[in-house]
């Protein structure tokens, strides 16, 4: 399966968290936000001007991200 960046994702794109490459103080927030390799996310919109971009996790949660957040995120669609 191919993966991607999160910020490349589409809106209603689901995809399955494979990496987090974020390092320091950013990579455990990210982590201790549920965004850990396995999740399974959905878009759910994006900002008029695509940046932030918000996504809900299966768990129910939704969040919202940066695109150079989300940068450091890629999934398999």
């Amino acid at each position: 399966m191919p993966t991607i960046s999160m910020r490349r994702m589409a809106k209603q794109q689901s995809g399955t968290i494979r990496a987090v490459k974020a390092a320091g103080v950013l990579g455990r927030r990210l982590r201790d936000m549920g965004l850990v390799p396995g999740a399974e996310i959905i878009i759910q919109g994006r900002a008029p001007l695509n940046d932030p971009v918000a996504l809900r996790l299966k768990n129910g949660a939704t969040l919202t991200l940066r695109n150079n957040e989300a940068d450091f995120i890629e999934v398999e669609v």
